[in-house]
Protein backbone atom coordinates (compact mmCIF):
# COMPACT_ATOMS: atom_id res chain seq x y z
CA UNK A 1 0.00 0.00 0.00
CA UNK A 2 1.28 3.36 -1.28
CA UNK A 3 2.28 5.53 2.24
CA UNK A 4 3.00 9.50 1.55
CA UNK A 5 3.62 11.33 4.45
CA UNK A 6 4.39 14.46 4.51
CA UNK A 7 5.73 16.74 7.58
CA UNK A 8 7.94 20.31 8.83
CA UNK A 9 4.95 22.49 7.64
CA UNK A 10 4.17 25.19 10.24
CA UNK A 11 3.62 29.27 10.88
CA UNK A 12 6.78 30.63 9.48
CA UNK A 13 7.33 34.42 9.25
CA UNK A 14 7.83 36.49 5.97
CA UNK A 15 11.31 35.86 4.56
CA UNK A 16 12.04 32.65 7.06
CA UNK A 17 12.84 29.12 5.68
CA UNK A 18 11.64 25.74 6.34
CA UNK A 19 12.55 21.92 5.06
CA UNK A 20 9.78 19.95 4.45
CA UNK A 21 10.46 16.05 4.25
CA UNK A 22 8.29 13.16 2.59
CA UNK A 23 8.30 9.95 3.52
CA UNK A 24 6.93 7.55 1.17
CA UNK A 25 6.87 3.68 1.06
CA UNK A 26 5.01 1.04 -0.42
CA UNK A 27 6.43 1.63 -3.76
CA UNK A 28 10.16 1.31 -5.44
CA UNK A 29 10.72 4.98 -4.87
CA UNK A 30 14.33 5.32 -5.77
CA UNK A 31 12.62 4.11 -9.26
CA UNK A 32 10.66 7.63 -9.56
CA UNK A 33 10.76 10.95 -9.79
CA UNK A 34 9.09 12.77 -7.20
CA UNK A 35 7.53 16.07 -6.61
CA UNK A 36 6.22 18.33 -4.13
CA UNK A 37 2.73 20.01 -4.94
CA UNK A 38 0.86 22.61 -3.41
CA UNK A 39 -2.44 23.67 -2.78
CA UNK A 40 -3.94 27.40 -1.65
CA UNK A 41 -7.36 27.69 -0.26
CA UNK A 42 -9.44 28.37 -3.25
CA UNK A 43 -7.14 27.25 -5.94
CA UNK A 44 -6.31 24.44 -7.95
CA UNK A 45 -2.98 22.01 -7.13
CA UNK A 46 0.33 23.08 -8.28
CA UNK A 47 3.67 21.67 -9.20
CA UNK A 48 6.13 23.37 -6.96
CA UNK A 49 9.29 21.40 -7.43
CA UNK A 50 10.35 18.10 -9.36
CA UNK A 51 13.58 15.61 -9.03
CA UNK A 52 14.26 13.04 -11.19
CA UNK A 53 14.70 9.32 -9.81
CA UNK A 54 18.88 9.83 -9.42
CA UNK A 55 18.22 13.49 -8.29
CA UNK A 56 20.53 14.56 -10.94
CA UNK A 57 17.63 16.75 -12.43
CA UNK A 58 15.47 19.00 -11.34
CA UNK A 59 12.62 21.30 -12.20
CA UNK A 60 11.02 24.21 -10.29
CA UNK A 61 8.03 26.49 -10.64
CA UNK A 62 8.88 30.59 -11.60
CA UNK A 63 7.74 31.65 -8.74
CA UNK A 64 10.19 29.67 -6.51
CA UNK A 65 12.99 29.76 -8.35
CA UNK A 66 15.89 30.38 -6.45
CA UNK A 67 14.47 30.18 -3.27
CA UNK A 68 13.24 26.74 -3.13
CA UNK A 69 15.72 23.14 -3.28
CA UNK A 70 14.30 19.57 -3.67
CA UNK A 71 16.40 16.97 -2.64
CA UNK A 72 16.19 13.08 -2.07
CA UNK A 73 17.44 10.63 -0.42
CA UNK A 74 16.87 7.01 -1.83
CA UNK A 75 18.52 5.51 1.43
CA UNK A 76 15.44 7.12 3.04
CA UNK A 77 12.86 6.87 0.94
CA UNK A 78 12.37 10.31 1.47
CA UNK A 79 12.19 13.59 -0.86
CA UNK A 80 12.59 16.94 0.89
CA UNK A 81 11.90 20.64 -0.31
CA UNK A 82 14.36 23.83 1.46
CA UNK A 83 12.04 26.74 1.68
CA UNK A 84 13.66 30.01 2.01
CA UNK A 85 12.97 33.68 1.52
CA UNK A 86 9.33 32.72 2.18
CA UNK A 87 6.40 35.08 0.68
CA UNK A 88 2.87 35.07 1.86
CA UNK A 89 1.81 33.76 -1.38
CA UNK A 90 3.65 30.77 -0.92
CA UNK A 91 1.03 29.36 1.96
CA UNK A 92 -0.23 26.35 1.06
CA UNK A 93 -0.73 22.38 2.07
CA UNK A 94 2.14 21.23 0.63
CA UNK A 95 1.86 17.53 -0.72
CA UNK A 96 4.43 14.96 -2.68
CA UNK A 97 3.04 12.52 -4.86
CA UNK A 98 5.52 9.87 -7.29
CA UNK A 99 5.39 11.87 -10.72
CA UNK A 100 5.47 9.47 -14.55
CA UNK A 101 6.28 12.78 -16.21
CA UNK A 102 6.67 16.06 -15.42
CA UNK A 103 3.82 17.82 -13.48
CA UNK A 104 1.49 14.15 -13.46
CA UNK A 105 0.83 12.63 -10.31
CA UNK A 106 1.30 8.92 -10.45
CA UNK A 107 -0.94 8.15 -7.23
CA UNK A 108 -4.66 8.91 -7.20
CA UNK A 109 -4.25 9.20 -3.61
CA UNK A 110 -2.37 11.95 -1.80
CA UNK A 111 -0.91 12.13 2.18
CA UNK A 112 -2.57 14.63 4.65
CA UNK A 113 0.08 17.10 3.12
CA UNK A 114 1.72 19.53 5.30
CA UNK A 115 0.45 23.08 6.25
CA UNK A 116 2.63 25.71 5.98
CA UNK A 117 1.72 29.44 6.74
CA UNK A 118 3.95 32.34 5.93
CA UNK A 119 2.96 35.40 7.90
CA UNK A 120 3.39 38.86 7.25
Amino acid sequence: QVQLVESGGGLVPLGGSLRLSCAASGFAFSNYAMSWYRQAPGKERELVAHIISTGGITHYADSVKGRFTISRDNAKNTVYLQMNSLKSEDTAVYYCNADFRLGSPLFDSWGQGTQVTVSS
